[in-house]
């Protein structure tokens, strides 16, 4: 599928970093409020895992003395642009991974992070990349999952628009791009899903999850592991 090699193959590395740097002020509230959350939500954690880790923009906020910090992805390009964003000396590690097929030892982090829409964005099956983090965290931590608010809708096709118009996506496909879910002409697609869409999802794993919306533009779905 065109998503799953899409961040591997074109939208990787300076080219992501790019996507970010241009972003309205409303979408970089968005992404702070995002990243707030999630530090807000994982501040004991020892150990935290994230999946699509990208150029490392979230993982340099994660780091702090005495806590490990791993991100994966499928982009060499990417991963080895981390360097640039971290110290020398932290306890930051990356990997080139399938976040549906982690390669970690059962309950090896106390969490595990996919934000920014990665759970649509992959288009990976949703049920099997939950499954994973959920064996990869440790009793008594806890996976966060993020997906765009509705609310967030004419920030996030803005954006989009931005990106297309210097070339780092193709332009938005108007007939395809429909409420929730952005198609572009190069193949690109990306979707949401909704509160009852994560709340079928964990029901499918036997798992409760808490879920909050966040700042009007993301929807946090977080599921504790029981011990």
């Amino acid at each position: 599928m065109i998503g799953g090699t899409y961040y591997r193959t074109r939208l990787s590395g300076n080219r992501l970093r790019r996507c970010y740097d241009l972003a309205p002020p409303r979408v970089r509230q968005y992404l702070e409020a995002e990243i707030a959350h999630v530090l807000h939500r994982t501040e004991r954690a020892r150990s935290i895992l994230e999946l699509g880790c990208g150029y490392g923009r979230v993982l340099e906020r994660l780091e702090r003395p005495g806590r490990r910090v791993v991100g994966i992805d499928t982009s060499l390009e990417s991963l080895l642009s981390v360097r640039d964003r971290v110290s020398d000396r932290s306890r930051c590690d990356v990997s080139a991974m399938d976040a549906a097929a982690l390669a970690f030892r059962p309950g090896a982090f106390d969490a595990v992070i996919c934000i920014q829409n990665g759970v649509c964005a992959f288009r990976a099956d949703a049920l099997t990349l939950l499954r994973e983090a959920l064996r990869v965290a440790r009793p008594g931590g806890r996976v966060l999952l993020s997906t765009y608010a509705a609310a967030f809708w004419p920030h996030r096709l803005r954006w989009f628009r931005l990106q297309g118009a210097e070339g780092l996506v193709g332009d938005i496909d108007e007939t395809a791009t429909r409420l929730g879910e952005i198609v572009c002409t190069d193949g690109f697609r990306s979707g949401t899903l909704s509160a009852d869409d994560f709340t079928r999802l964990c029901s499918r794993l036997g798992v409760e999850p808490r879920i909050v919306e966040v700042d009007g533009s993301s929807l946090f779905c977080e599921v504790g592991v029981r011990g």
